[in-house]
């Protein structure tokens, strides 16, 4: 299960990583949003996991870590919040330059 984990969470790393370094500034915020979600992934699972099984798991009176929980809990509510900036960024250029392609923006050349 951790070998997935690990997978699922590179695999989701290096499409965010893609769509960040495309042109298409719409692409690139949807990177970021995928970004987070590898972020908090990665968090979560390693505060959930105490060796092969999950630390909730193996006992009923055993609990898991709330640590990495609170952490990705405030994680989530900063990338919301930064993505909600970012997307008002982009109404602005796509109204202003009537386009999302970072290149065909004048003001960005300089």
């Amino acid at each position: 299960m951790n070998i997935l984990t690990a997978l699922t969470i590179g695999i989701l790393f290096a499409i965010a990583m893609y769509q960040m370094l495309r042109r298409n500034v719409i692409r690139a915020a949807i990177g970021l949003a995928l970004i987070s979600n590898a972020i908090n992934l990665y968090l979560f699972s390693m505060g959930a996991y105490n060796g092969v099984e999950a630390a909730y798991s193996t006992a009923i009176a055993q609990i898991s870590d709330p640590l990495p929980q609170a952490l990705v809990l405030t994680a989530i509510v900063i990338s919301a919040g930064g993505f909600a900036f970012v997307l008002g960024l982009l109404y602005v250029v796509s109204t202003r330059y009537k386009t999302s392609d970072s290149d065909e923006i004048e003001g960005l050349k300089h």
